[in-house]
């Protein structure tokens, strides 16, 4: 059982950004270099939304911006004040000499394409996740960064995330216990279209229902947990089951509007996903079952219950330096892990930078990228084909 002095140790955690690792440098580091000149391949809502995050970053300039529905590229250059150029093929971009590195956000099967053309053009390259689409075109991603000198990060935000990182460390040093088991879910209610201009855009602008460019749910939304879930147990999935199906929005899409994916990970650890599209209860949440306590998790919050027998205490409040109280939620004390932390997709764009600028070690790299990738395509293989999948040692030696 977790005891009363260590619940309480706990409930005032705060962790520096040093203590989660220094910096590695890297071979083609660009010490005395201020400015990273990016561009930014897909100006959807993504490309978009971190574009003005970017504008508000010390030393990231967007100096180009690529994308094929003109109405898209033209707010995109807007939202850089008009300092961008401007291109409807990607490949000018790429031969732009002022770009030093490239933001990927374009639909997901066009990743590996575009990642792998903007290393060989000597760009440091940002792939929104999910990193790649498919074994083979992983595998591609894989051998192309390896022979690049060049910086290249996965999008996949939360591990960048100094709350994640803190939570991590947690479960490292065994704070809540071996674990025993996990659930993940993303739970929205809408039908996840977006609105178009022309019906000619259709298949570009809601590419997420359709297989030929997309990984549904599984890849749009699990593969975060996916990552987080890898990250913990330093391995990967072992043995993935599941189900989907378009249940409730009847209108022409390919992908799932809800599905649930059972993994079991190495020890027999076991865990599911779920992602709905019709009911949106507790949006976003991961939760870590262990024996000595449970750690919940969202977007930007973290607590931590106790599995101890409370029923005859009664905590004090926490330490004056996070100003944290022990609360109760039926039988269980609880508190807020208190983390200094940035917006994650702010902070992986600012450890982007500075993997570029100043030769920092990689945080979400290709390795990681690879793993919760391949994790994507097993789920998604198990669902449509209604087979359990096991791991392919063959496919990626770590």
């Amino acid at each position: 059982m977790m005891k009363r002095r260590d619940f309480v140790k706990l409930s005032g955690l705060t962790v520096s950004a040093t203590a989660l690792g220094g910096p590695n440098v890297l071979s083609n580091s660009l010490k005395g270099s201020n400015k990273v000149r990016i561009g930014v391949i897909g100006t959807g809502s993504r490309g978009l939304g971190m574009i003005t995050e970017m504008s508000s970053i010390a030393d990231l300039v967007v100096v180009a911006c690529a994308d094929i529905i003109p109405s898209r590229l033209s707010e995109a250059v807007q939202r850089t004040n008009g300092r961008s150029e401007s291109y409807q093929d990607y490949r000018k971009l790429l031969d732009d000499q002022n770009v030093d590195a490239v933001f990927i956000a374009t639909p997901f099967s066009m990743h590996a394409q575009m990642a792998i053309e903007a290393l060989d053009a000597g760009k440091h390259v940002y792939c929104e996740k999910t990193m790649a689409k498919g074994a083979e075109s992983i595998r591609k991603v894989v051998k192309a960064v390896h022979a690049s000198s060049k910086v290249f990060q996965t999008g996949h935000q939360y591990h960048n995330s100094r709350l994640y990182q803190a939570i991590a460390q947690m479960v490292s040093d065994d704070k809540i216990g071996p674990l025993s088991s996990f659930q993940c879910q993303w739970n929205r209610n809408g039908d996840w279209r977006r609105p178009v201009e022309d019906p000619k855009w259709e298949r570009m602008i809601n590419w997420r229902m359709y297989r030929e460019y997309s990984g549904g749910m599984m890849a749009e939304l699990c593969s975060h947990q996916i990552d987080f879930i890898n990250w913990i147990t330093g391995s990967r999935p072992q043995t993935v089951m599941g189900m989907g199906g378009i249940d409730y929005w009847k209108d022409g899409r390919e992908t799932y509007d809800n599905i649930h994916v059972m993994m079991e990970y190495k020890n027999g650890l076991k865990g599911k996903f779920t992602c709905l599209t019709t009911n949106g209860f507790d949006d976003y949440k991961i939760k870590l079952f262990g024996k000595k306590g449970t750690i919940v998790v969202d977007y930007a919050n973290a607590w931590l219950y106790s599995e101890a027998d409370t029923e005859k205490k009664e905590f004090d409040d926490i330490d004056g330096v996070s100003g944290a109280t022990v609360k109760r939620s039926g039988h269980r004390n609880y508190v807020k892990i208190n983390v200094p932390h940035k917006d994650p997709s702010r902070q992986a764009l600012i450890d982007f930078r500075d993997s570029i600028r100043d030769g920092q070690k990689v945080i979400s790299d290709v390795k990681t990228g690879a793993l919760a990738a391949y994790g994507v395509f097993m789920a998604n293989r198990a669902m449509q084909k209604q087979t359990i999948e096991t791991w392919d040692d063959n496919f990626y030696q770590i």
